[in-house]
């Protein structure tokens, strides 16, 4: 499954904070493994889109996959010998009371190595803050695209006057999270989705609706169900770009964190990941059923 992989950076000092977005407006391109942006600590970290595996597009499927709902990381400490430290540049003799170790939380992002860290001798503790292990947890948080489901599926045109539905399976609409743990010392990154949202294309209004959405069960008449999580048009696509609408679903995600010793707040309340995708949309009266 790709994802969306939140990087965070110069968050060393990030004490409690509450940033949110309003509404569905996308920062970066969407589907296709565009890029998106997260706001932390009020800088703009810019992270890649990518799609969660699923068989989206049959009314009442669901997509496989969604993610693990809880990571646990804990860091491992290995001691430094004098050599060693002044050999990283690291400030010889250590603090009284205190030893170099370089700290492993495994998991993290590519690239992303060991790090020094005092140690108390006494209690061989870290000299660390849910801060910095913060950093860590937000390179281990993947925050999917989720594939969403529609009626008429995906492939087929939609019809002048007919609703489309759009959802999301339930079973991928979930909290992420991740904790980092060094002895006593803890963070946890979590991602929640908390809207869905339908952009029509062709200058039309977005429309949302809370929750998942409903799933449309062919088995059962279509003057019988009703959803929020739905969008009527009233023109048909021809001269739009590719004679489609270029349609989205976004999922905004609510990305927060806690930590020990009370730590903790919103990074983003707002995140938005997008799923784009063509939608055809035929004249009604064009269309001839068969008998």
């Amino acid at each position: 499954m790709h994802a969306v992989r939140l990087v965070a950076a110069a968050v060393v000092g990030l004490a409690a904070i509450v940033l949110c977005t309003s509404g569905p407006a996308l920062a970066g391109s969407g589907g296709g493994g565009g890029q998106c942006t997260v706001d932390i600590g009020g800088q703009w970290v810019t992270v890649q889109c990518g799609y969660s595996s699923g068989n989206g597009g049959s009314p009442g499927g669901g997509g496989a996959g969604g993610g693990a709902r809880k990571v646990v990381t804990t860091c491992t400490f290995t001691p430094l010998s004098e050599a060693q430290a002044k050999n990283l540049g690291l400030a010889w003799p250590p603090p009284k009371g205190t030893s170099w170790a370089l700290m492993d939380c495994p998991g993290g992002k590519a690239g992303a190595g060991p790090q020094a860290v005092l140690l108390s001798t006494a209690t061989g503790a870290p000299r660390i803050t849910p801060q910095q292990l913060l950093q860590q947890a937000l390179s281990k948080l993947q925050v999917p695209t989720l594939r969403p489901d529609t009626a008429p599926p995906r492939g087929r045109d939609g019809l002048v006057g007919l609703a489309e539905w759009f959802w999301v399976p339930a079973g991928d609409w979930h909290a992420r999270s991740v904790t980092v743990s060094a002895g006593p010392v803890w963070a946890t990154a979590t991602a929640t989705p908390v809207g869905l949202w339908f952009e029509p294309g062709g200058g039309l209004p977005t429309v949302g609706c809370r929750g998942p959405g409903i799933a449309y069960q062919p088995d059962r008449p279509a003057s019988e169900q009703r959803s929020r999580c739905s969008f009527v048009y009233d023109q048909p696509s021809v001269g739009q770009p590719g004679n489609a609408y270029q349609a989205s679903v976004v999922i905004t995600w609510r990305v927060s964190w806690t930590g020990s010793a009370g730590a903790g707040g919103v990074l983003n309340g707002a995140l938005p990941v997008p799923f784009s995708f063509a939608l055809p949309v035929a004249q009604g009266e064009a269309l001839v059923s068969s008998p």
